[in-house]
């Protein structure tokens, strides 16, 4: 035995020898030829764009490295700790290679005859991410051990560590523990603990087989071995250990990384940017600033979701998302059930709070999940509810949820129940009517599902939302609020359409009495609409709402342009509402404030158009303030009553429910903010015979706006000149009453007695009524008539 270890030690000695001379030949040929160091003494990596908030809270970041450069002084010592006991114990002691390591790790190389285990120090891994490949040769890693004394002998050991701390990848395409520190984690790495710090400091080791959102359980056997050396070494106490072990860390699951849930508005910067920058766009660390409020963007979010899901909860349960094979036994071993739910839920991930889980067991009045061997949940009661149907013994195969099978599951009012993806979809934006600054913008209830932005992307029939345009466009054809219009059944035979017989409904079926102009908006009357469109011309309605921001080509010039039945998008229906908010002008929506350079210096600031600017009036400011009135009646008295739970007199809003209820809208505002939320189907479809704009759409509106107004005093609007009031109504002075239009469609009472007889013949002789050129006017009346 002793002649064995003779032999052995022999053997490593003169290992040791030819390493030495080895390496001082290389020193003396290699040494001058190896490159500079302006890398690292003068570092500059490639910074991602990122995206803000107006009030300066990152929401995106884009580019191949997701980096933040932090300062050795700024790195906690429970993160120094942890990187030294992972990787480098001895790093402040060696002058850039443990010898004993390189010995070791040749030694251990020779045994199994392959090249497996490497002995790497920070410094060498510095030089490797610098400058050279990962491939295992002995001709690179001499190399490395060259530049690893080059770097030595011209940097400090603060130095090495900081730029290890900087460069080195964790996963995640996070390069550095800072930008690690806020995917993993959501906080800065000032404020790390024990755990959290061992659990990224075993991640550079492989960062594919430890990162702790792909592969928790290794990355947990991982972070435990760092926090036993961090005791061993002496840097945690006993106490500290054992709450470092204990601690349960929770890690940010993939796109939740951020403190805001805006990717939509991060990708539509993201595009806007890369429209002028190009490629430069994710190297060059530029900084957008949006004009999103964050606690405007977390009450939009919530509101779209909620919405959805309650709309979900209305239309019963489809059944579980798929269905797996569970081993018996495999509940009573951790350790395969683990891996089990894991293969399970690979093609599942998790939507924000709606949590995909595995069922273990089910019947009627119990469900048992897991998400994984440590989290198994139980739902019962109120939790079963809306998967009631799935729970029958006589559901079909595909509904039915049994073992294996995958279902989504929410916490509601702290307590879990089943509920499902949803296939509808939603969108939702709401915009600054002083100037256009979009202040919150949710293009749908998933992102990571698709990218299709609906608030900006989604052509969709407006229905009944745009029925205040044509209204607005009636204003300045003569015809007033009070105007009586006709809401009798409307037929427009073959012969008139050209195609089929068009016989237009209102929404309830049913007609009434003749009404005014303002109950007809309130009561969202489409028959009332349509004679309104009919009485001033389709021609001159279509010209008249590109002044909002429509595009023509979009709404044809036909009586169904009074239905709603163009194509639109919610930001184009943002811009529009803007013009009633603000009393007339036209503002453009916009997303950017401004952009800034990795120093700070102002790229780009945006200088939008306000209203109060005449160079961008849209139309008459006494149209602005009538068409508002009418819109603040709709809240009142109308179809858009439950807005009255906001408890302001200074809202208005339109309600929206297109042909057999395929889209639902409501478009409301107030003079500080204009909200527009939508809710169908991408292909379109019913949303069902009961669903409504201000069933579906409304509530999403005012979740949002109970936030975002709260403390937002009320601002009523100041009448401009010109405008007649008289009647309890309001008048154009160059339409004041009896010279307005005072009816549409309704047929003038026959008088009585001979001399309006006489009158009414003389009339007809000269092609007029033979009224007085002052009478109030009818729409029945030929237009060269006053």
């Amino acid at each position: 035995m002793t002649r064995i270890l003779l032999k052995v030690a022999g053997v490593l000695a003169g290992l040791a020898v030819c390493v030495a001379l080895l390496v001082g030949l290389a020193l003396a040929l290699a040494y001058p030829n190896l490159p500079d160091l302006d890398a690292l003494t003068d570092y500059h990596p490639k910074v991602p764009l990122r995206v803000y908030t107006a009030d300066n809270v990152l929401i995106g970041e884009f580019g191949e490295e997701r980096r933040n450069v932090v300062r050795i002084r700024d790195v906690p010592d429970v993160l120094k700790s942890a990187i030294l006991s992972a990787e480098d114990d001895g790093f402040y002691q060696h002058g850039g290679i443990d010898w004993t390591g390189v010995l070791r790790a040749a030694f251990t190389n020779a045994i199994n005859l392959q090249k497996s285990q490497g002995a790497s120090t920070i410094t060498m891994q510095v030089a490797r991410n610098f400058y050279l490949s990962s491939e295992k040769t002995y001709t690179r890693k001499l190399y490395e051990i060259l530049l690893t004394f080059k770097i030595e002998a011209n940097l400090t050991k603060d130095q090495i560590l900081e730029l290890y701390i900087n460069q080195i990848y964790l996963g995640q395409r996070a390069y550095g523990f800072a930008s690690a520190a806020r995917i993993y984690f959501g906080k800065p790495v000032a404020e790390l603990t024990a755990s959290e710090a061992a659990m990224l400091a075993g991640i550079p080791k492989a960062p594919s087989r430890y990162n702790p959102v792909v592969n928790p359980t290794r990355a947990t056997l991982r972070q435990q071995y760092v926090l036993r050396r961090m005791h061993e070494l002496g840097y945690l106490t006993d106490p500290e250990y054992r709450a470092a072990l204990d601690d349960k860390m929770k890690i940010k699951p993939l796109g939740g990384e951020f403190a805001v849930r805006a990717e939509y508005v991060a990708e539509l910067a993201r595009q806007l940017v890369y429209d002028i920058y190009k490629e430069d766009t994710y190297t060059r660390g530029l900084n957008v600033y949006t004009t999103v409020n964050k606690a405007q963007q977390d009450a939009a979010y919530e509101a779209l979701r909620d919405g959805v899901m309650d709309y979900e909860r209305r239309h019963g349960y489809r059944g579980p998302e798929a269905f797996v094979e569970l081993p018996d036994g495999v509940d009573r071993d951790a350790e395969k059930l683990n891996e089990a739910v894991d293969d399970a839920l690979t093609d599942h991930p998790d939507n924000d709070d709606l949590l995909a889980a595995v069922v273990l067991s089910a019947d009627a009045n119990k469900v048992r999940v897991a998400r994984s061997a440590g989290e198994i949940i139980e739902i019962t009661g109120k939790g079963l509810r809306f998967a009631a149907s799935g729970l029958n013994a006589k559901a079909q195969p595909t509904q039915r949820v049994r073992r294996g099978a995958i279902v989504r599951i929410m916490k509601t009012g702290g307590e879990w129940e089943i509920l499902q993806s949803p296939a509808v979809q939603g969108a939702f934006v709401s915009t600054d009517p002083r100037d256009g600054a979009i202040r919150a913008m949710v293009g749908g209830f998933d992102f990571q599902r698709g990218k299709f932005n609906r608030v900006t992307q989604a052509w969709r029939q407006p229905g009944s939302s745009f029925k205040p345009f044509i209204y607005a466009a009636s204003l300045e054809r003569g015809l007033t609020p009070s105007t009586i219009i006709s809401d009798a059944p409307f037929v427009l035979e073959a012969a008139a359409t050209g195609s089929q017989r068009w016989e237009p409904k209102n929404y309830d079926g049913k007609n009434e009495a003749p009404m005014t102009m303002r109950q007809g908006l309130a009561k969202s009357k489409n028959l009332v609409s349509i004679r309104i469109l009919q009485t001033i011309g389709p021609q001159y309605a279509q010209d008249y709402i590109t002044r909002f921001g429509f595009e023509a080509a979009r709404h044809p010039a036909y009586l169904t342009m009074a239905l709603g039945a163009g194509a639109v998008t919610p930001l184009q229906m943002a811009g529009a509402y803007s013009v009633f908010a603000n009393g007339g002008y036209r503002v453009t929506p916009f997303l950017i404030d401004k952009v800034t350079d990795g120093s700070g210096r102002v790229l780009m600031q945006a200088r939008p158009a306000k209203a109060g600017d005449e160079s961008v009036r849209a139309i008459d400011a006494r149209t602005a303030y009538i068409t508002d009135t009418m819109l603040r009646d709709v809240v009142r008295t109308g179809t858009a009553r439950a807005a009255l739970a906001l408890k302001r007199t200074d809202v208005g809003g339109k309600t929206g429910t297109t042909n057999n209820s395929v889209d639902g809208w409501f478009a409301g505002y107030t003079p500080q903010l204009v909200g527009i939320a939508w809710l169908g189907y991408d292909q379109p479809k019913s949303l069902g015979v009961r669903e409504t704009g201000g069933g579906a759409a409304m509530p999403i509106w005012l979740a949002y706006m109970q936030k975002a107004l709260k403390g937002v005093p009320q601002q009523e609007q100041v009448m401009p000149p010109g405008i007649i009031t008289a009647n309890g109504d309001y008048y154009l002075s160059e339409f004041p009453p009896g010279q307005a239009v005072a009816t549409v469609g309704v047929a003038a009472p026959k008088e009585e007695d001979p001399m309006s007889r006489l009158i009414d013949g003389l009339g007809n002789l000269i092609g007029g009524n033979g009224s007085p050129s002052n009478a109030p006017r009818s729409a029945t009346q030929p237009d060269y008539l006053p």
